[in-house]
């Protein structure tokens, strides 16, 4: 049996029989199989919406071998007697966990928060009784930011196939719908992945591993530069390899980590707002229609650069989805925003920010310390405001004409929003450079700056970033290693999960 690659134009709405009516148009076969290879949605012309598939079709009528799928993983098991300390349950802290535990090693993860189950409850209570959980929130818990987020599966480094692929076939084992192994940009959604998550566990106790939920990284012992034990919130644990993956919220464990002479330096980041809309005035504006068959949510990316050459761009478009108060830390008031897997909500919202480096936001050279300093106060002015979870927030023209909105604010965002002077709440370039991106935006998508601006968004990714070697291992010590977004390397769930991957495959190849 051997196989033929197709490419193929669909309406949005196809069914499988329409696939299986051009394959025999096409190749002039009867029987067959077919798996999808790549999906994508083209949407360039209004009038002719269409999804363009890619796919391997096998039969007995084609000459050759058989398709054979792309080579898996190797990861090198051997018994080992090491033990390894690995702190944080996100993408990048799981694989990197996950990895070694097949590799041979005796593994630990260390969360600061609790499993999913006890978790829910506590943001369920953030959400609907303003609540906050230090441990259990949108930052923190098992799982990571991502496991309540949009579940979004996109990266753009070239350079992680292999664990990619490894990545997104365990999470197709753990639950997550098989479209995420072609869709030009796959996405799981929030009420997935707290299914995922939960049977990701399950399958790393299943292979040996331990999961310590509650605990969390007090601190870490150091002798000529190797970290012979970690200190938790539940006692001292030996280790032979320390893995970080503390997320990009975990301030507190940078600051410990600074003390015990781990190098930071600061990076390139980007704050602004959430803006939210109508997700019918999106759909309208990419599709020129307010419902298209076939099709969840209309999604968008937009960026520019401004006349005094700022970068603006939109983060994180959540289709269909909620805006939600994320903030790691009590008494600071961050917003984000996150979806379930159908995206049926009645709002679409993205954040729409500024790069920025810590300098300009100091004005001046600023250290990893006081970078993280910055953040904590801007955030804490946020909740200063409305002293509360409450969010300013202002409408699109009023930001762009700097002033407050008077009339009633309509969101998704649960605990309320308070009419805001928004663009004074930001540096003035930060808000300059937004308002200027709103018209420029709208130019592009109608009705964009028509939109709600609410809160801040300051955790695109962390401002600052480990001194490290390719391998993930902290410079100056020599099993100390850093992955995930918290490193300052990684930026989303794939990235962190493959650098995870990658660092652990190192560690197993010492």
């Amino acid at each position: 049996m051997g196989y033929k690659t197709l490419q193929l134009k669909l309406p949005a709405d196809y069914t499988n029989e329409e696939i299986s009516q051009a394959i025999r148009k096409k190749l002039g076969v009867k029987d067959f199989t077919f798996v999808i290879d790549k999906k994508s949605l083209d949407a360039r012309k209004k009038e002719n919406i269409h999804w363009m598939l890619g796919l391997v079709v096998s039969s007995g009528q084609f000459k050759g071998s058989a398709y054979e799928q792309p080579r898996p993983l190797d990861i090198p098991y051997r018994k080992r007697s090491k033990k390894v300390i690995v702190a944080g349950s996100g993408p990048g802290g799981f694989f990197a966990a996950y990895v070694l535990q097949l590799s041979g090693y005796d593994v630990t993860i260390l969360e600061r928060g609790s499993a999913v189950e006890k978790r829910s409850h506590a943001i369920g209570m953030l959400e609907k009784d303003g609540i906050f959980s230090a441990d259990n929130n949108y930052a923190f818990g098992e799982g990571g930011a991502g496991t309540f987020s949009d579940g979004k599966l996109t990266s753009r480094s070239k350079r992680i196939s292999a664990e990619r692929q490894f990545f997104l076939t365990e999470y197709v084992k753990a639950g997550a719908p098989e479209e995420i192994l072609y869709m030009a940009h796959p996405h799981v959604g929030s009420d997935n992945l707290k299914t995922i998550v939960p049977n990701l566990r399950e399958k790393f106790h299943a292979s040996g591993g331990t999961i310590l939920f509650d605990t969390m990284l007090v601190d870490i012992e150091v002798k000529n530069n190797k970290v012979k034990a970690v200190l938790t919130s539940s006692g001292k644990l030996p280790a032979d390899h320390v893995v970080l993956a503390t997320g990009h919220s975990a301030y507190d464990t940078y600051r410990m980590l600074m003390k015990r002479g781990v190098a930071f330096g600061t990076k390139n980041f980007a704050i602004g707002h959430r803006i939210e809309h109508q997700q019918s005035l999106i759909n309208l504006a990419q599709w020129g229609r307010e419902m298209l068959p076939g099709v969840k949510a209309a999604e968008y990316r937009l960026s520019t650069t401004t006349g005094s050459g700022e970068g603006v761009y939109t983060f994180c478009m959540c289709p269909g989805g909620f805006v939600v108060p994320s903030a790691a830390y009590d008494q600071h008031s961050v917003v984000n925003g996150m979806s379930y897997y159908q995206r049926d909500g009645h709002y679409a919202n993205a954040g729409i920010v500024v790069g920025v480096h810590p300098d300009m936001l100091k004005g001046g050279k600023c250290s990893a310390n006081e970078a993280l300093d910055l953040m904590d106060r801007l955030e804490e002015q946020f909740f200063d405001f409305s002293d509360g979870l409450a969010v300013p927030a202002c409408t699109g023209p009023d930001y762009i004409k700097r002033q407050s909105s008077n009339h009633h604010l309509k969101s998704s965002y649960t605990r309320g929003m308070i009419a805001a002077p928004l663009f004074d709440m930001v540096p003035a370039f930060v808000s300059k450079s937004i308002a200027e991106a709103l018209k420029d935006f709208a130019a592009k998508l109608k009705g964009f700056d028509s939109g709600t601006l609410l809160g801040l968004e300051s955790k695109t990714s962390s401002p600052i970033q480990v001194a490290r070697e390719i391998s993930g291992r902290c410079e100056g010590f020599d099993n100390l290693y850093f992955v995930g977004e918290g490193s300052g390397y990684a930026g989303g769930i794939v990235s962190s999960a493959a650098d995870g991957i990658r660092c652990a495959l190192t560690i197993a190849g010492r």
